[in-house]
């Protein structure tokens, strides 16, 4: 599977350092505030990453779970936003629920990595193909830069064509 040019072009906004931040700005302006980073996106694959930041700590001196987890769904939702892009009849999507696990604290940059970017697009497809909504749930791992598993999260998105 390969991307498609519109799809080329929104991977390329979204690791751009400059653009991205200008998007959150607009778009998701606590994630700007948290400093959050897409690192890395292709079809199969997104990492984020979130720093360890006064304004994103807690009393404990890590990373507060809610900022956490918004690196988090970012990690998830940036390959069904690339899944989406382009498709006709124009698909939404939305989370329909989450699961996460936090197993030690998170006191540097946490990275989100998610490698379940083929089933956003196998859902995408599905979606479009029968008519019918579709769901698929993507697992992310944060892990600090020296691989220190500090969460793990699971989002299951809903996809439905949009009436014309």
């Amino acid at each position: 599977m390969s991307l498609s040019p519109k799809q080329q072009k929104l991977a390329r906004q979204l690791t751009n350092g400059v653009v991205f931040p200008l998007f959150l700005t607009r778009s998701l302006p606590m994630g700007w505030i948290a400093g959050l980073r897409v690192r890395e996106l292709n079809e199969e694959k997104c990492t984020t990453s979130v720093p360890f930041k006064f304004l994103n700590k807690n009393p404990f001196k890590s990373i507060y779970f809610a900022v956490q987890s918004m690196a988090a769904e970012l990690s998830t939702a940036t390959p069904c936003m690339l899944a989406i892009t382009g498709k006709k009849p124009s698909v939404a999507f939305i989370i329909v629920n989450l699961k996460a696990t936090f197993s030690k604290k998170a006191t540097g940059r946490v990275y989100f990595t998610c490698e379940d970017g083929s089933k956003a697009f196998a859902a995408v497809e599905k979606c479009i193909e029968t008519g019918d909504s579709a769901e698929v749930t993507l697992k992310t791992v944060g892990k600090m830069k020296d691989g220190t598993v500090v969460s793990e999260f699971e989002f299951t998105w809903s996809f439905k064509q949009r009436k014309s």
